[in-house]
Protein backbone atom coordinates (compact mmCIF):
# COMPACT_ATOMS: atom_id res chain seq x y z
CA UNK A 1 0.00 0.00 0.00
CA UNK A 2 2.82 2.23 0.65
CA UNK A 3 4.51 1.95 -2.27
CA UNK A 4 1.52 2.25 -4.33
CA UNK A 5 0.70 5.55 -2.42
CA UNK A 6 4.39 6.94 -2.53
CA UNK A 7 4.32 6.24 -6.85
CA UNK A 8 0.81 7.96 -7.07
CA UNK A 9 2.29 10.85 -5.56
CA UNK A 10 5.57 11.23 -6.31
CA UNK A 11 6.75 14.74 -8.08
CA UNK A 12 5.92 14.39 -11.87
CA UNK A 13 8.57 15.35 -14.12
CA UNK A 14 8.63 18.81 -14.98
CA UNK A 15 7.40 18.87 -18.56
CA UNK A 16 5.00 16.80 -20.53
CA UNK A 17 6.27 15.26 -23.88
CA UNK A 18 4.17 16.14 -26.83
CA UNK A 19 0.76 14.41 -27.81
CA UNK A 20 2.48 11.85 -30.09
CA UNK A 21 5.35 10.98 -27.34
CA UNK A 22 2.88 11.28 -24.61
CA UNK A 23 0.21 8.64 -26.54
CA UNK A 24 2.93 6.30 -27.11
CA UNK A 25 3.96 6.67 -23.74
CA UNK A 26 0.94 5.44 -22.41
CA UNK A 27 0.52 2.56 -25.03
CA UNK A 28 3.96 1.22 -25.14
CA UNK A 29 6.29 3.28 -22.48
CA UNK A 30 7.45 1.27 -19.49
CA UNK A 31 5.98 0.99 -16.09
CA UNK A 32 8.04 3.71 -14.61
CA UNK A 33 6.87 5.73 -17.86
CA UNK A 34 3.16 5.22 -17.87
CA UNK A 35 2.96 5.81 -13.53
CA UNK A 36 5.33 9.43 -14.46
CA UNK A 37 2.78 10.39 -17.03
CA UNK A 38 -0.17 9.18 -15.03
CA UNK A 39 1.19 11.43 -12.59
CA UNK A 40 1.52 14.67 -14.66
CA UNK A 41 -0.86 17.52 -14.08
CA UNK A 42 -0.50 18.22 -18.18
CA UNK A 43 -1.36 14.74 -19.38
CA UNK A 44 -4.76 14.91 -21.61
CA UNK A 45 -7.34 14.18 -20.51
CA UNK A 46 -7.84 11.02 -23.25
CA UNK A 47 -4.78 9.79 -22.05
CA UNK A 48 -5.32 9.95 -18.48
CA UNK A 49 -8.66 8.27 -19.25
CA UNK A 50 -6.90 5.29 -21.13
CA UNK A 51 -4.48 5.14 -18.28
CA UNK A 52 -7.22 4.66 -15.80
CA UNK A 53 -7.32 1.00 -17.23
CA UNK A 54 -3.76 0.39 -17.59
CA UNK A 55 -2.69 -2.79 -16.28
CA UNK A 56 -0.58 -1.87 -13.45
CA UNK A 57 -1.67 -0.99 -10.47
CA UNK A 58 0.87 1.88 -9.55
CA UNK A 59 0.14 3.82 -12.99
CA UNK A 60 -3.59 3.34 -11.75
CA UNK A 61 -3.11 4.79 -8.55
CA UNK A 62 -1.04 7.79 -9.92
CA UNK A 63 -4.39 8.31 -12.57
CA UNK A 64 -6.37 7.93 -9.09
CA UNK A 65 -4.18 10.78 -7.59
CA UNK A 66 -3.98 13.22 -9.88
CA UNK A 67 -5.89 16.53 -9.44
CA UNK A 68 -6.36 16.46 -13.25
CA UNK A 69 -7.92 13.49 -13.99
CA UNK A 70 -11.38 14.33 -15.33
CA UNK A 71 -14.19 12.31 -13.10
CA UNK A 72 -15.11 10.34 -15.62
CA UNK A 73 -12.28 8.47 -15.18
CA UNK A 74 -12.58 8.84 -11.31
CA UNK A 75 -15.86 6.67 -11.97
CA UNK A 76 -14.05 3.69 -13.61
CA UNK A 77 -11.42 4.00 -10.61
CA UNK A 78 -13.85 4.24 -8.33
CA UNK A 79 -14.67 0.40 -8.92
CA UNK A 80 -10.93 -0.52 -9.67
CA UNK A 81 -10.08 -4.24 -8.37
CA UNK A 82 -7.76 -2.74 -5.55
CA UNK A 83 -8.81 -1.30 -2.72
CA UNK A 84 -5.32 0.50 -2.61
CA UNK A 85 -6.26 2.50 -5.86
CA UNK A 86 -9.87 3.22 -4.61
CA UNK A 87 -8.31 4.37 -1.69
CA UNK A 88 -6.01 7.06 -3.34
CA UNK A 89 -9.17 8.52 -4.94
CA UNK A 90 -11.04 8.66 -2.41
CA UNK A 91 -8.81 10.56 -0.48
CA UNK A 92 -8.41 13.04 -3.45
CA UNK A 93 -12.04 13.56 -3.80
CA UNK A 94 -12.49 13.93 0.11
CA UNK A 95 -9.69 16.99 0.07
CA UNK A 96 -12.19 18.54 -2.69
CA UNK A 97 -15.20 17.51 -0.99
CA UNK A 98 -15.89 21.62 0.49
CA UNK A 99 -16.24 22.42 -3.41
CA UNK A 100 -18.56 19.46 -4.23
CA UNK A 101 -21.60 19.17 -2.12
CA UNK A 102 -24.40 16.92 -3.33
CA UNK A 103 -26.21 19.97 -5.04
CA UNK A 104 -23.85 21.28 -7.64
CA UNK A 105 -25.40 22.52 -10.65
CA UNK A 106 -22.36 21.55 -12.67
CA UNK A 107 -22.36 18.35 -14.11
CA UNK A 108 -18.54 17.39 -13.53
CA UNK A 109 -18.99 18.19 -9.92
CA UNK A 110 -21.78 16.10 -9.32
CA UNK A 111 -20.39 13.12 -11.23
CA UNK A 112 -16.96 13.27 -8.32
CA UNK A 113 -19.52 14.38 -5.81
CA UNK A 114 -21.40 10.69 -6.28
CA UNK A 115 -18.17 8.70 -6.30
CA UNK A 116 -17.07 10.07 -3.26
CA UNK A 117 -20.50 8.96 -1.76
CA UNK A 118 -19.60 5.12 -3.66
CA UNK A 119 -16.04 5.49 -2.03
CA UNK A 120 -17.63 6.33 1.36
CA UNK A 121 -19.89 3.44 1.43
CA UNK A 122 -16.70 1.17 0.00
CA UNK A 123 -16.26 -2.42 1.19
CA UNK A 124 -13.20 -2.10 2.66
CA UNK A 125 -12.51 -0.58 5.41
CA UNK A 126 -9.11 1.45 4.33
CA UNK A 127 -10.94 3.32 1.78
CA UNK A 128 -13.49 4.20 3.99
CA UNK A 129 -10.57 5.37 6.78
CA UNK A 130 -8.73 7.02 4.44
CA UNK A 131 -11.76 9.54 3.49
CA UNK A 132 -12.58 10.11 7.20
CA UNK A 133 -8.87 10.85 7.94
CA UNK A 134 -8.85 13.41 5.23
CA UNK A 135 -12.07 14.81 6.30
CA UNK A 136 -12.23 15.12 9.84
CA UNK A 137 -11.48 18.25 10.61
CA UNK A 138 -12.56 19.67 7.71
CA UNK A 139 -15.02 23.02 9.50
CA UNK A 140 -16.79 22.77 5.69
CA UNK A 141 -16.83 19.43 4.67
CA UNK A 142 -20.60 18.65 3.67
CA UNK A 143 -22.55 16.99 6.42
CA UNK A 144 -23.73 14.50 5.16
CA UNK A 145 -21.35 13.01 4.36
CA UNK A 146 -19.73 13.69 7.82
CA UNK A 147 -22.66 11.88 9.11
CA UNK A 148 -22.37 9.18 7.54
CA UNK A 149 -18.98 8.22 8.34
CA UNK A 150 -19.77 8.99 11.77
CA UNK A 151 -22.12 6.35 11.55
CA UNK A 152 -19.91 3.89 10.34
CA UNK A 153 -19.88 0.38 12.21
CA UNK A 154 -15.99 0.32 11.54
CA UNK A 155 -14.01 2.64 14.22
CA UNK A 156 -11.30 3.41 11.74
CA UNK A 157 -13.53 5.66 9.89
CA UNK A 158 -15.98 6.58 12.66
CA UNK A 159 -13.60 7.16 15.41
CA UNK A 160 -11.67 10.31 14.06
CA UNK A 161 -14.69 12.13 12.74
CA UNK A 162 -16.52 11.75 15.76
CA UNK A 163 -13.85 13.02 18.13
CA UNK A 164 -12.75 15.39 15.96
CA UNK A 165 -15.22 17.04 13.25
CA UNK A 166 -16.29 20.28 14.08
CA UNK A 167 -19.59 19.72 12.20
CA UNK A 168 -20.73 17.13 14.57
CA UNK A 169 -23.40 19.38 16.56
CA UNK A 170 -24.56 18.57 20.42
CA UNK A 171 -27.32 16.66 18.86
CA UNK A 172 -25.25 14.23 16.21
CA UNK A 173 -23.38 13.57 19.39
CA UNK A 174 -26.50 12.47 21.39
CA UNK A 175 -28.55 10.48 18.82
CA UNK A 176 -25.23 8.42 18.09
CA UNK A 177 -24.95 7.62 21.90
CA UNK A 178 -29.15 6.98 22.54
CA UNK A 179 -28.58 4.56 19.17
CA UNK A 180 -25.06 3.40 18.53
CA UNK A 181 -24.70 1.87 15.45
CA UNK A 182 -22.40 -0.41 17.61
CA UNK A 183 -21.27 -0.48 21.04
CA UNK A 184 -17.52 0.80 20.20
CA UNK A 185 -19.46 4.29 18.99
CA UNK A 186 -20.23 4.88 22.83
CA UNK A 187 -16.43 4.72 24.09
CA UNK A 188 -15.28 7.36 20.44
CA UNK A 189 -18.21 9.99 21.34
CA UNK A 190 -16.64 9.79 25.13
CA UNK A 191 -13.32 10.37 24.00
CA UNK A 192 -14.22 13.63 22.04
CA UNK A 193 -12.73 16.57 23.40
CA UNK A 194 -14.78 19.26 25.73
CA UNK A 195 -17.94 17.05 25.49
CA UNK A 196 -20.60 18.40 27.62
CA UNK A 197 -22.68 17.90 30.98
CA UNK A 198 -25.56 16.55 28.73
CA UNK A 199 -23.42 14.26 26.51
CA UNK A 200 -21.91 12.63 29.45
CA UNK A 201 -24.92 12.17 31.32
CA UNK A 202 -26.43 10.25 28.56
CA UNK A 203 -23.16 8.00 27.89
CA UNK A 204 -23.03 7.24 31.62
CA UNK A 205 -26.75 6.33 32.00
CA UNK A 206 -25.93 3.60 29.36
CA UNK A 207 -23.45 1.87 32.25
CA UNK A 208 -21.16 0.36 28.92
CA UNK A 209 -17.68 -0.24 30.85
CA UNK A 210 -15.79 0.78 27.96
CA UNK A 211 -17.62 4.16 27.51
CA UNK A 212 -17.81 5.03 31.22
CA UNK A 213 -14.10 4.41 31.96
CA UNK A 214 -13.41 6.36 28.38
CA UNK A 215 -15.69 9.20 29.79
CA UNK A 216 -13.94 9.40 32.93
CA UNK A 217 -10.27 9.79 31.17
CA UNK A 218 -10.86 12.50 29.01
CA UNK A 219 -9.81 15.23 31.49
CA UNK A 220 -11.60 17.71 29.29
CA UNK A 221 -15.46 16.45 29.43
CA UNK A 222 -17.57 18.10 31.59
CA UNK A 223 -19.72 16.05 34.14
CA UNK A 224 -22.11 16.81 36.82
CA UNK A 225 -21.13 15.95 40.48
CA UNK A 226 -23.99 14.01 40.48
CA UNK A 227 -23.09 12.07 37.54
CA UNK A 228 -19.67 11.43 39.21
CA UNK A 229 -21.77 9.84 42.09
CA UNK A 230 -24.19 8.02 40.33
CA UNK A 231 -20.59 6.33 38.44
CA UNK A 232 -18.94 6.11 41.68
CA UNK A 233 -21.59 4.29 43.09
CA UNK A 234 -21.10 1.61 40.68
CA UNK A 235 -17.46 1.90 40.71
CA UNK A 236 -17.31 -1.35 42.95
CA UNK A 237 -17.39 -3.63 39.90
CA UNK A 238 -15.45 -1.46 37.34
CA UNK A 239 -12.07 -1.25 38.73
CA UNK A 240 -11.18 0.49 35.45
CA UNK A 241 -13.29 2.68 36.37
CA UNK A 242 -11.58 3.48 39.92
CA UNK A 243 -8.48 3.92 37.93
CA UNK A 244 -9.88 6.52 35.79
CA UNK A 245 -11.47 8.43 38.69
CA UNK A 246 -8.83 8.68 41.00
CA UNK A 247 -6.64 10.18 38.33
CA UNK A 248 -8.95 12.41 36.97
CA UNK A 249 -7.40 16.09 37.40
CA UNK A 250 -10.86 17.55 39.17
CA UNK A 251 -12.53 15.24 41.74
CA UNK A 252 -14.61 16.56 44.43
CA UNK A 253 -14.15 16.23 47.74
CA UNK A 254 -16.97 14.56 48.47
CA UNK A 255 -16.74 12.18 45.51
CA UNK A 256 -13.15 11.19 46.93
CA UNK A 257 -14.63 10.39 49.95
CA UNK A 258 -17.29 8.13 48.40
CA UNK A 259 -14.84 6.85 45.87
CA UNK A 260 -12.74 5.44 49.00
CA UNK A 261 -15.31 3.12 50.04
CA UNK A 262 -15.03 1.42 47.19
CA UNK A 263 -12.04 1.87 45.34
CA UNK A 264 -9.77 -1.07 44.97
CA UNK A 265 -6.52 -1.48 48.26
CA UNK A 266 -3.76 -1.01 45.15
CA UNK A 267 -5.60 2.93 44.44
CA UNK A 268 -6.83 4.18 48.15
CA UNK A 269 -2.54 5.47 48.37
CA UNK A 270 -3.27 7.75 44.88
CA UNK A 271 -6.62 8.66 45.95
CA UNK A 272 -5.01 9.73 48.99
CA UNK A 273 -2.49 11.66 47.63
CA UNK A 274 -4.75 14.03 45.74
CA UNK A 275 -4.06 17.64 45.93
CA UNK A 276 -7.87 18.86 46.64
CA UNK A 277 -8.00 16.77 49.43
CA UNK A 278 -7.55 18.39 53.20
CA UNK A 279 -4.60 16.38 55.24
CA UNK A 280 -7.20 15.00 57.41
CA UNK A 281 -9.47 13.69 54.65
CA UNK A 282 -5.97 11.77 53.46
CA UNK A 283 -5.08 10.56 56.69
CA UNK A 284 -8.66 9.10 57.03
CA UNK A 285 -8.14 7.35 54.01
CA UNK A 286 -5.02 5.87 55.24
CA UNK A 287 -6.48 4.62 58.12
CA UNK A 288 -9.40 3.19 56.20
CA UNK A 289 -6.72 1.18 53.80
CA UNK A 290 -4.75 -0.07 56.60
CA UNK A 291 -8.25 -1.26 58.93
CA UNK A 292 -8.97 -2.81 55.67
CA UNK A 293 -6.09 -4.70 55.47
CA UNK A 294 -6.01 -5.88 58.26
CA UNK A 295 -10.15 -7.27 57.68
CA UNK A 296 -8.84 -8.98 54.79
CA UNK A 297 -11.56 -7.07 53.05
CA UNK A 298 -9.92 -6.01 49.71
CA UNK A 299 -12.01 -6.69 46.85
CA UNK A 300 -11.60 -9.60 44.74
CA UNK A 301 -8.48 -10.12 46.87
CA UNK A 302 -7.73 -13.14 49.14
CA UNK A 303 -7.50 -13.28 52.70
CA UNK A 304 -4.13 -11.33 53.94
CA UNK A 305 -1.31 -13.44 54.54
CA UNK A 306 0.29 -13.00 58.34
CA UNK A 307 2.83 -10.25 58.45
CA UNK A 308 0.68 -8.40 55.50
CA UNK A 309 -0.39 -5.88 57.72
CA UNK A 310 3.12 -4.71 58.70
CA UNK A 311 3.78 -4.47 55.25
CA UNK A 312 0.89 -1.92 54.33
CA UNK A 313 1.80 -0.42 57.66
CA UNK A 314 5.38 0.62 56.17
CA UNK A 315 3.78 0.85 52.68
CA UNK A 316 0.97 3.33 52.84
CA UNK A 317 3.20 6.18 54.25
CA UNK A 318 5.98 5.26 51.74
CA UNK A 319 8.59 4.00 54.74
CA UNK A 320 10.61 2.37 51.64
CA UNK A 321 13.07 1.17 53.78
CA UNK A 322 11.14 -0.50 56.13
CA UNK A 323 9.39 -1.87 53.02
CA UNK A 324 13.03 -3.59 51.05
CA UNK A 325 13.63 -4.66 54.72
CA UNK A 326 10.26 -6.84 55.27
CA UNK A 327 10.35 -7.86 51.79
CA UNK A 328 14.40 -9.17 51.75
CA UNK A 329 13.28 -10.78 55.04
CA UNK A 330 10.62 -12.49 54.05
CA UNK A 331 11.45 -13.80 51.25
CA UNK A 332 14.96 -15.03 52.05
CA UNK A 333 16.45 -12.99 49.22
CA UNK A 334 19.79 -10.02 49.74
CA UNK A 335 18.14 -6.81 50.17
CA UNK A 336 20.72 -5.74 46.92
CA UNK A 337 18.28 -8.03 45.29
CA UNK A 338 15.38 -5.92 46.27
CA UNK A 339 16.75 -2.84 45.49
CA UNK A 340 17.98 -4.03 42.28
CA UNK A 341 14.45 -5.00 41.66
CA UNK A 342 13.31 -1.25 43.05
CA UNK A 343 16.22 0.28 40.24
CA UNK A 344 15.33 -1.35 37.26
CA UNK A 345 11.65 -0.63 38.16
CA UNK A 346 11.07 -4.52 37.70
CA UNK A 347 7.19 -5.20 38.11
CA UNK A 348 8.22 -8.85 37.52
CA UNK A 349 10.74 -8.61 39.70
CA UNK A 350 8.69 -7.26 42.62
CA UNK A 351 5.49 -9.46 42.55
CA UNK A 352 8.09 -12.31 42.37
CA UNK A 353 9.50 -11.29 45.43
CA UNK A 354 6.23 -10.79 47.36
CA UNK A 355 5.32 -14.32 45.92
CA UNK A 356 8.27 -15.99 47.38
CA UNK A 357 7.73 -13.77 50.61
CA UNK A 358 4.45 -15.89 51.02
CA UNK A 359 2.49 -12.48 50.68
CA UNK A 360 -0.61 -11.92 49.05
CA UNK A 361 -0.74 -10.06 45.57
CA UNK A 362 -2.14 -7.22 46.56
CA UNK A 363 1.22 -6.57 48.46
CA UNK A 364 3.06 -7.11 45.34
CA UNK A 365 1.22 -3.98 44.04
CA UNK A 366 2.15 -2.09 46.96
CA UNK A 367 5.54 -2.79 46.42
CA UNK A 368 5.32 -1.28 42.68
CA UNK A 369 4.10 1.51 43.87
CA UNK A 370 5.86 2.79 46.61
CA UNK A 371 9.37 0.88 46.33
CA UNK A 372 9.29 1.69 42.43
CA UNK A 373 6.95 4.33 42.03
CA UNK A 374 5.42 2.54 39.20
CA UNK A 375 1.91 4.23 38.13
CA UNK A 376 -1.22 2.06 39.28
CA UNK A 377 -2.15 1.61 35.81
CA UNK A 378 0.84 -0.07 34.36
CA UNK A 379 1.53 -1.84 37.72
CA UNK A 380 0.70 -5.79 37.43
CA UNK A 381 -2.73 -6.24 39.63
CA UNK A 382 -3.75 -9.57 40.56
CA UNK A 383 -6.03 -11.54 37.91
CA UNK A 384 -9.41 -11.33 38.34
CA UNK A 385 -9.79 -14.36 40.40
CA UNK A 386 -7.54 -12.23 43.03
CA UNK A 387 -4.54 -14.82 41.87
CA UNK A 388 -0.69 -13.65 40.56
CA UNK A 389 -0.43 -12.38 37.76
CA UNK A 390 2.30 -14.25 36.69
CA UNK A 391 2.89 -18.11 36.21
CA UNK A 392 5.22 -19.66 38.99
CA UNK A 393 7.88 -20.85 36.55
CA UNK A 394 8.41 -17.37 35.52
CA UNK A 395 8.30 -15.72 39.72
CA UNK A 396 11.00 -18.35 39.79
CA UNK A 397 13.18 -17.56 36.70
CA UNK A 398 12.95 -13.83 37.85
CA UNK A 399 13.95 -14.12 41.16
CA UNK A 400 16.70 -16.54 39.99
CA UNK A 401 17.51 -13.31 37.91
CA UNK A 402 17.52 -11.13 40.58
CA UNK A 403 20.04 -13.44 42.92
CA UNK A 404 22.91 -13.03 40.11
CA UNK A 405 25.29 -10.93 41.34
CA UNK A 406 25.71 -7.84 39.20
CA UNK A 407 22.77 -9.16 37.10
Amino acid sequence: MTEVMDSATAAPPSTVPDHAAATHVARSGSEAERTALAAQPGTAPELLYFLANDAAVAVRAAVAANAATPPQADRILAADEDPRVRGVLGRKLAGLAPLLGGRSPDKLRRLAWDTLCRLATDAAVAVRAMIAEEVKAMPDAPRALILQLAGDAAMAVAEPVIRFSPQLTEADLLALVMSPPVAETLAAVARRPQISETISDAIAATEDPEAVAALLGNASAAIREATLDAVIARAGEHVAWQEKLVTRPSLPPRAAQALAHCVADHLMEALAARPELAPEQAAMLRQSLARRLDAGTEISARPAAAGDHAFACAAIPGNRAEVIRLLSGRAAMPEEAVQRAVRLRSTKGLVSLCWKAGMTPRCAVQAQTVLAGIAPALALVPGRDGGWPLREEEMTWQLELLAEPGS
